[in-house]
Protein backbone atom coordinates (compact mmCIF):
# COMPACT_ATOMS: atom_id res chain seq x y z
CA UNK A 1 0.00 0.00 0.00
CA UNK A 2 1.10 3.31 -0.59
CA UNK A 3 0.41 5.22 2.40
CA UNK A 4 0.40 9.20 3.88
CA UNK A 5 0.63 10.15 7.35
CA UNK A 6 -0.49 13.40 8.54
CA UNK A 7 0.47 14.75 11.72
CA UNK A 8 -0.28 18.58 13.57
CA UNK A 9 3.52 19.56 13.25
CA UNK A 10 6.95 18.76 13.92
CA UNK A 11 6.99 18.94 17.33
CA UNK A 12 8.51 15.61 19.12
CA UNK A 13 5.34 14.86 20.92
CA UNK A 14 3.31 11.68 21.44
CA UNK A 15 1.17 11.81 18.48
CA UNK A 16 3.94 12.73 16.17
CA UNK A 17 6.68 10.79 17.73
CA UNK A 18 4.15 7.42 16.83
CA UNK A 19 3.58 8.43 13.84
CA UNK A 20 7.21 8.18 12.81
CA UNK A 21 7.78 4.68 14.44
CA UNK A 22 4.78 3.50 12.90
CA UNK A 23 6.31 4.43 9.63
CA UNK A 24 9.71 2.74 10.36
CA UNK A 25 7.48 -0.35 10.86
CA UNK A 26 5.18 -0.46 8.04
CA UNK A 27 7.97 0.11 5.53
CA UNK A 28 9.43 -2.69 6.78
CA UNK A 29 6.42 -4.68 5.99
CA UNK A 30 7.62 -3.46 2.49
CA UNK A 31 4.33 -0.50 2.12
CA UNK A 32 5.33 3.04 0.83
CA UNK A 33 5.25 5.26 3.41
CA UNK A 34 5.01 9.30 3.98
CA UNK A 35 5.03 11.09 6.97
CA UNK A 36 3.89 15.08 6.84
CA UNK A 37 3.31 17.78 9.18
CA UNK A 38 0.58 20.39 9.24
CA UNK A 39 2.45 22.99 10.12
CA UNK A 40 5.68 23.37 11.50
CA UNK A 41 5.23 24.05 15.63
CA UNK A 42 6.80 25.53 18.46
CA UNK A 43 9.69 23.36 19.44
CA UNK A 44 10.21 20.93 16.46
CA UNK A 45 12.92 18.27 16.42
CA UNK A 46 11.54 15.65 13.66
CA UNK A 47 12.08 16.77 10.51
CA UNK A 48 9.16 16.04 8.52
CA UNK A 49 7.91 18.14 5.51
CA UNK A 50 6.11 20.90 6.77
CA UNK A 51 2.55 21.81 4.18
CA UNK A 52 1.65 25.34 5.44
CA UNK A 53 2.48 27.78 7.63
CA UNK A 54 -0.35 27.76 9.61
CA UNK A 55 -3.98 25.89 9.87
CA UNK A 56 -6.03 26.40 9.28
CA UNK A 57 -5.68 28.12 5.61
CA UNK A 58 -6.57 27.31 2.34
CA UNK A 59 -2.74 26.58 0.97
CA UNK A 60 -2.41 24.01 3.59
CA UNK A 61 -5.47 22.13 3.01
CA UNK A 62 -4.33 22.57 -0.78
CA UNK A 63 -1.41 21.10 -0.01
CA UNK A 64 -2.77 18.19 1.93
CA UNK A 65 -5.58 17.69 -0.62
CA UNK A 66 -2.37 17.00 -2.90
CA UNK A 67 -0.31 15.05 -1.23
CA UNK A 68 -3.78 12.81 -0.37
CA UNK A 69 -4.44 12.24 -4.05
CA UNK A 70 -1.15 10.31 -4.33
CA UNK A 71 -1.71 7.51 -1.71
CA UNK A 72 -4.22 4.85 -1.33
CA UNK A 73 -5.07 5.55 2.19
CA UNK A 74 -4.30 8.88 4.60
CA UNK A 75 -4.17 7.80 8.33
CA UNK A 76 -4.63 11.54 10.17
CA UNK A 77 -3.07 11.36 13.97
CA UNK A 78 -5.41 12.97 16.39
CA UNK A 79 -5.49 17.09 16.87
CA UNK A 80 -6.17 19.74 14.19
CA UNK A 81 -5.74 16.61 11.53
CA UNK A 82 -8.97 15.49 11.95
CA UNK A 83 -10.49 18.53 10.55
CA UNK A 84 -7.85 19.04 8.03
CA UNK A 85 -7.75 15.79 6.46
CA UNK A 86 -12.44 15.58 6.75
CA UNK A 87 -11.98 18.46 4.44
CA UNK A 88 -8.73 17.46 2.34
CA UNK A 89 -10.52 14.06 1.45
CA UNK A 90 -12.99 12.64 -0.49
CA UNK A 91 -13.90 9.12 -1.98
CA UNK A 92 -11.08 9.41 -3.83
CA UNK A 93 -8.51 10.53 -1.20
CA UNK A 94 -9.98 8.30 2.01
CA UNK A 95 -8.54 8.48 5.04
CA UNK A 96 -8.28 6.46 8.84
CA UNK A 97 -8.26 9.00 11.52
CA UNK A 98 -6.78 8.13 15.08
CA UNK A 99 -8.21 8.96 18.37
CA UNK A 100 -5.40 10.10 20.60
CA UNK A 101 -7.19 11.52 23.41
CA UNK A 102 -10.03 11.08 25.35
CA UNK A 103 -12.83 12.57 23.80
CA UNK A 104 -15.20 13.42 26.14
CA UNK A 105 -12.47 15.51 27.59
CA UNK A 106 -11.99 17.95 25.01
CA UNK A 107 -15.64 17.92 23.25
CA UNK A 108 -17.46 18.80 26.54
CA UNK A 109 -20.19 20.94 24.66
CA UNK A 110 -22.92 19.69 22.40
CA UNK A 111 -21.70 21.81 19.77
CA UNK A 112 -17.95 20.86 19.53
CA UNK A 113 -19.36 16.73 19.64
CA UNK A 114 -21.62 17.26 16.68
CA UNK A 115 -18.56 19.13 15.15
CA UNK A 116 -16.39 16.29 15.96
CA UNK A 117 -18.91 13.58 15.21
CA UNK A 118 -19.50 15.34 11.46
CA UNK A 119 -15.79 15.36 10.97
CA UNK A 120 -15.42 11.58 12.58
CA UNK A 121 -18.47 10.27 10.03
CA UNK A 122 -16.00 11.77 7.07
CA UNK A 123 -13.21 8.82 7.89
CA UNK A 124 -13.53 5.41 6.50
CA UNK A 125 -12.55 4.05 10.14
CA UNK A 126 -11.58 5.30 13.39
CA UNK A 127 -9.24 4.04 15.34
CA UNK A 128 -9.59 4.33 18.93
CA UNK A 129 -6.35 3.35 21.06
CA UNK A 130 -8.52 0.88 24.01
CA UNK A 131 -11.91 0.05 24.52
CA UNK A 132 -12.72 2.33 26.66
CA UNK A 133 -12.04 5.50 24.65
CA UNK A 134 -14.26 3.37 22.09
CA UNK A 135 -16.98 3.89 24.52
CA UNK A 136 -16.06 7.38 24.59
CA UNK A 137 -16.18 7.66 20.62
CA UNK A 138 -19.72 5.86 20.63
CA UNK A 139 -20.84 7.77 23.74
CA UNK A 140 -21.08 10.88 24.17
CA UNK A 141 -19.47 11.40 20.92
CA UNK A 142 -21.76 9.51 18.62
CA UNK A 143 -19.55 7.68 16.17
CA UNK A 144 -20.93 3.84 14.92
CA UNK A 145 -19.39 1.36 16.61
CA UNK A 146 -19.16 -0.72 13.10
CA UNK A 147 -16.82 2.50 12.73
CA UNK A 148 -14.29 2.02 15.36
CA UNK A 149 -11.55 -0.23 15.48
CA UNK A 150 -9.52 -0.61 19.07
CA UNK A 151 -5.38 -0.90 18.05
CA UNK A 152 -3.34 0.15 21.01
CA UNK A 153 -0.32 2.91 21.09
CA UNK A 154 3.29 1.26 20.47
CA UNK A 155 6.79 1.78 21.05
CA UNK A 156 9.59 0.07 19.39
CA UNK A 157 11.15 -2.06 22.53
CA UNK A 158 14.77 -2.13 20.71
CA UNK A 159 14.84 1.49 21.28
CA UNK A 160 13.41 0.93 25.64
CA UNK A 161 15.15 -1.21 27.76
CA UNK A 162 16.01 -1.86 31.63
CA UNK A 163 19.20 -0.01 32.75
CA UNK A 164 22.09 -1.43 34.90
CA UNK A 165 23.84 0.45 37.67
CA UNK A 166 26.57 1.39 35.11
CA UNK A 167 24.28 2.65 32.24
CA UNK A 168 22.43 4.38 35.08
CA UNK A 169 24.98 6.32 36.66
CA UNK A 170 26.21 7.51 32.88
CA UNK A 171 22.35 8.73 32.32
CA UNK A 172 22.72 10.28 35.48
CA UNK A 173 25.74 12.64 35.51
CA UNK A 174 24.87 14.69 32.28
CA UNK A 175 22.02 15.37 34.33
CA UNK A 176 23.88 16.47 37.51
CA UNK A 177 21.73 13.72 39.29
CA UNK A 178 23.61 12.26 42.85
CA UNK A 179 23.40 8.74 43.68
CA UNK A 180 19.84 9.29 45.37
CA UNK A 181 16.32 8.38 44.75
CA UNK A 182 14.69 9.75 41.16
CA UNK A 183 11.72 10.09 39.77
CA UNK A 184 10.46 11.29 36.50
CA UNK A 185 8.00 13.21 34.57
CA UNK A 186 7.86 13.18 30.90
CA UNK A 187 5.29 14.90 29.33
CA UNK A 188 4.18 18.62 28.14
CA UNK A 189 3.90 21.46 30.72
CA UNK A 190 0.44 22.33 30.45
CA UNK A 191 -1.93 22.01 33.92
CA UNK A 192 -4.07 19.01 32.52
CA UNK A 193 -0.67 17.05 33.01
CA UNK A 194 -0.23 17.49 36.43
CA UNK A 195 2.99 18.14 36.80
CA UNK A 196 3.03 20.47 39.65
CA UNK A 197 1.47 17.57 41.34
CA UNK A 198 4.83 15.31 41.02
CA UNK A 199 6.85 18.31 41.75
CA UNK A 200 4.62 18.24 45.14
CA UNK A 201 4.87 14.91 45.73
CA UNK A 202 8.77 14.77 44.86
CA UNK A 203 9.58 17.40 47.18
CA UNK A 204 7.54 15.48 50.18
CA UNK A 205 10.20 12.48 50.10
CA UNK A 206 13.55 13.52 51.49
CA UNK A 207 16.41 13.46 49.80
CA UNK A 208 14.30 12.47 46.11
CA UNK A 209 15.36 14.24 43.13
CA UNK A 210 12.89 14.73 39.85
CA UNK A 211 13.77 15.31 36.57
CA UNK A 212 10.87 17.29 34.42
CA UNK A 213 11.07 16.22 30.56
CA UNK A 214 8.99 18.48 28.41
CA UNK A 215 7.90 22.05 26.85
CA UNK A 216 5.19 23.95 27.81
CA UNK A 217 3.61 27.58 29.21
CA UNK A 218 3.73 26.08 32.63
CA UNK A 219 7.13 25.78 32.64
CA UNK A 220 7.98 29.00 34.54
CA UNK A 221 5.39 28.88 36.83
CA UNK A 222 6.62 25.07 37.96
CA UNK A 223 10.27 26.52 37.98
CA UNK A 224 8.68 29.21 40.97
CA UNK A 225 7.33 26.46 42.28
CA UNK A 226 9.91 23.12 42.31
CA UNK A 227 12.46 26.12 43.84
CA UNK A 228 9.80 26.94 46.52
CA UNK A 229 8.98 23.48 47.84
CA UNK A 230 11.79 21.49 46.67
CA UNK A 231 15.17 23.73 46.05
CA UNK A 232 18.32 22.24 44.04
CA UNK A 233 16.08 18.82 43.74
CA UNK A 234 14.25 19.52 40.46
CA UNK A 235 15.65 19.48 37.42
CA UNK A 236 14.16 20.37 34.27
CA UNK A 237 15.45 19.45 30.89
CA UNK A 238 13.19 20.31 28.30
CA UNK A 239 12.19 18.04 25.61
CA UNK A 240 14.88 15.56 23.98
CA UNK A 241 15.17 12.75 21.04
CA UNK A 242 17.24 10.37 23.24
CA UNK A 243 14.23 9.57 25.69
CA UNK A 244 15.93 6.03 26.70
CA UNK A 245 18.82 7.94 28.39
CA UNK A 246 15.89 9.87 31.13
CA UNK A 247 14.10 6.34 31.84
CA UNK A 248 17.63 4.66 32.05
CA UNK A 249 18.62 7.91 34.59
CA UNK A 250 15.12 6.96 36.82
CA UNK A 251 13.63 4.81 39.30
CA UNK A 252 10.52 5.37 38.91
CA UNK A 253 8.07 7.54 36.65
CA UNK A 254 4.96 9.96 37.05
CA UNK A 255 2.39 10.71 35.35
CA UNK A 256 -0.59 12.62 37.64
CA UNK A 257 -2.77 13.00 34.83
CA UNK A 258 -5.81 15.34 35.34
CA UNK A 259 -7.74 14.50 32.23
CA UNK A 260 -6.95 14.32 28.59
CA UNK A 261 -4.74 11.29 28.13
CA UNK A 262 -6.20 8.07 26.43
CA UNK A 263 -2.88 6.40 26.46
CA UNK A 264 0.18 7.84 26.38
CA UNK A 265 3.44 6.35 25.16
CA UNK A 266 5.17 7.79 28.23
CA UNK A 267 3.79 4.75 30.22
CA UNK A 268 5.08 2.08 27.75
CA UNK A 269 8.43 3.53 27.08
CA UNK A 270 8.81 3.15 31.11
CA UNK A 271 7.54 -0.08 31.63
CA UNK A 272 10.26 -1.61 28.49
CA UNK A 273 12.91 -0.04 30.58
CA UNK A 274 11.53 -1.94 32.99
CA UNK A 275 9.62 1.42 35.23
CA UNK A 276 7.12 1.02 37.68
CA UNK A 277 4.97 3.87 37.29
CA UNK A 278 2.43 6.05 39.60
CA UNK A 279 -0.17 7.27 37.62
CA UNK A 280 -4.05 8.33 37.77
CA UNK A 281 -7.46 6.62 36.90
CA UNK A 282 -7.70 8.44 32.94
CA UNK A 283 -8.34 7.47 29.89
CA UNK A 284 -6.82 3.89 29.49
CA UNK A 285 -4.13 4.66 31.75
CA UNK A 286 -5.70 1.64 34.32
CA UNK A 287 -5.32 -0.92 31.15
CA UNK A 288 -1.25 -0.08 30.74
CA UNK A 289 -0.65 0.21 35.00
CA UNK A 290 -1.91 -2.77 36.17
CA UNK A 291 -2.11 -0.90 40.35
CA UNK A 292 -0.24 -3.09 42.57
CA UNK A 293 1.26 -5.32 39.72
CA UNK A 294 3.02 -2.73 37.43
CA UNK A 295 2.87 0.49 38.72
CA UNK A 296 -0.15 2.37 41.37
CA UNK A 297 -2.76 4.07 39.96
CA UNK A 298 -4.35 6.81 42.10
CA UNK A 299 -7.41 9.00 41.55
CA UNK A 300 -6.73 12.20 39.92
CA UNK A 301 -6.06 15.23 41.87
CA UNK A 302 -5.60 13.28 44.77
CA UNK A 303 -2.04 14.81 46.13
CA UNK A 304 -2.04 12.53 49.33
CA UNK A 305 -2.55 9.90 47.97
CA UNK A 306 0.15 10.57 44.91
CA UNK A 307 2.57 11.10 47.50
CA UNK A 308 2.14 8.12 49.21
CA UNK A 309 2.34 6.03 46.41
CA UNK A 310 5.65 8.00 45.10
CA UNK A 311 7.14 7.49 48.00
CA UNK A 312 6.21 3.99 48.68
CA UNK A 313 8.28 3.23 45.48
CA UNK A 314 10.92 5.80 46.26
CA UNK A 315 11.73 3.73 49.54
CA UNK A 316 11.16 0.12 48.50
CA UNK A 317 13.81 -0.63 45.67
CA UNK A 318 12.55 -4.88 45.78
CA UNK A 319 8.72 -3.36 45.64
CA UNK A 320 10.55 -1.29 42.22
CA UNK A 321 12.60 -3.87 40.83
CA UNK A 322 9.64 -6.31 40.97
CA UNK A 323 6.91 -4.10 39.90
CA UNK A 324 9.12 -3.10 36.77
CA UNK A 325 9.55 -6.25 35.72
CA UNK A 326 6.03 -6.66 35.25
CA UNK A 327 5.66 -3.92 33.42
CA UNK A 328 8.52 -5.01 30.49
CA UNK A 329 6.43 -8.13 30.50
CA UNK A 330 3.75 -6.69 29.84
CA UNK A 331 4.59 -4.03 27.47
CA UNK A 332 6.03 -6.57 25.26
CA UNK A 333 3.33 -8.70 25.26
CA UNK A 334 0.78 -5.99 24.35
CA UNK A 335 2.47 -2.44 23.05
CA UNK A 336 5.76 -3.56 20.74
CA UNK A 337 5.54 -1.39 17.63
CA UNK A 338 5.53 -4.67 15.70
CA UNK A 339 2.80 -6.12 16.58
CA UNK A 340 0.80 -2.93 16.53
CA UNK A 341 2.16 -2.02 12.82
CA UNK A 342 0.36 -5.53 12.34
CA UNK A 343 -2.41 -4.85 13.34
CA UNK A 344 -2.29 -1.45 11.46
CA UNK A 345 -2.00 -3.34 8.22
CA UNK A 346 -5.17 -5.05 8.73
CA UNK A 347 -6.87 -1.74 9.23
CA UNK A 348 -5.71 0.05 6.52
CA UNK A 349 -6.29 -2.86 4.44
CA UNK A 350 -9.92 -2.79 5.22
CA UNK A 351 -10.32 0.65 5.03
CA UNK A 352 -8.74 0.59 1.42
CA UNK A 353 -11.32 -2.14 0.37
CA UNK A 354 -13.80 0.05 2.19
CA UNK A 355 -13.05 3.49 0.18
Amino acid sequence: MRILQVVTDNDRRGAQVFATQLQDALRARSHTVETVALVEGAVGGLGLEVLGRRFPSRATIRALRSHMTGFDITVAHGSSTLPACAIAGSRRRPFVYRQISDSAFWAPTWVKRTRTRVALNRACVVVALSEYNRGLLIRPIGVRPDRIVVVPNGVPAGEFVPADAAVRANARAPLGLPDAPTALFVGALVPEKGADLAIRAAAGVPDAHLVVAGAGAELDRLERLAADVAPGRVHFVGTTADAARLYHAADLVVLPSRGGDAMPAVLLEAGLCGLPVVSTRIGAIPEVVVTGTTGIVVAPDDQTALDHAVGRLLGDPTLRSTMGAAARTRCLERYEIGSVAEQWETVLERAVALA
